[in-house]
């Protein structure tokens, strides 16, 4: 017997936001760990905002930014945009920034001014920190045998945003820039100063890149310490950092 290919629009729903995610997925446990870790930054939180308490509008929910921040992470959203959007008809992504259904979810740019402020105050190390801090509670960490592993991170930026430092190039991106010399010491990007140009190998192009470090034990499951650095890699930093 054929189905008929109805659209029943019910007015009200009884399931929950929940119910719509598998039990087994693992973002479930992330949230469990993630809204640990966010416990402890109350007090954080509250000094982020102590200035504007007298008056205003209410803020978005800085636990809400955090899930929303690691959701574009762990799914590789390339905007904010796209983020918001996902939010928005994803079921799951608004289960896990804890957004109820009928919820409008922020416009873009109101995320990215307060996703700053949690940048500002430096909330995403100490959330890093206090995950860590869960993780030693629970012994998954040991203080034996450490190892340190590098990569290039390559940032949001093209080769089309390189310009000399000194301002002598025209306003016209260059339509072909192979065959140029281009360095650390005379070029820049003009969309993310802070990167570099850094390649792979000789066989690999440069691109502005950041140089990322991440100090682990090989049998843990938690990553101990991060860095992120445009310059040159300060390996006993790390180590400084944690030993």
């Amino acid at each position: 017997m054929r189905g008929a290919d109805g659209y029943n629009k019910s007015l009200f729903s009884t399931m929950r936001l929940e119910e719509f995610v598998p039990q087994a997925h693992p973002l479930r446990q992330v949230r469990i760990w993630l809204n640990e870790a966010l416990s402890k930054m109350d007090a954080k939180f509250s000094a982020m905002y102590e200035v504007e308490a007298k008056g205003g509008r209410p803020s978005i929910a800085p636990e809400k930014l955090v899930r929303a921040m690691l959701l574009q992470v762990l799914y590789s959203i390339r905007s904010e945009r796209q983020l918001v959007e996902q939010i928005s008809y994803n079921l799951l992504f608004r289960w896990f920034v804890g957004l109820p259904i009928e919820e409008t979810v922020w416009n873009h740019s109101v995320f990215i001014k307060n996703r700053d402020r949690l940048l500002e105050f430096d909330a995403v190390t100490e959330l890093f920190n206090a995950t860590v801090e869960t993780a030693q509670k629970r012994g998954l960490l040991s203080g034996e045998h450490f190892s340190v592993d590098g990569t290039l991170i390559q940032a949001w930026a093209s080769h089309k945003s390189i310009r000399r430092k000194d301002g002598s190039d025209d306003d016209r991106p260059p339509g072909n820039w192979h065959g140029q010399p281009r360095s650390n010491q005379t070029h820049e990007s003009k969309s993310d100063g802070d990167s570099r140009l850094y390649r792979k190998s000789n066989a690999a192009p440069a691109l502005p890149s950041y140089l990322g470090h991440v100090l682990y034990r090989a049998v843990e499951p938690v990553r101990r310490y991060y860095d992120v650095r445009s310059g040159s890699p300060m390996i006993d930093c790390v180590f400084q950092q944690v030993c």
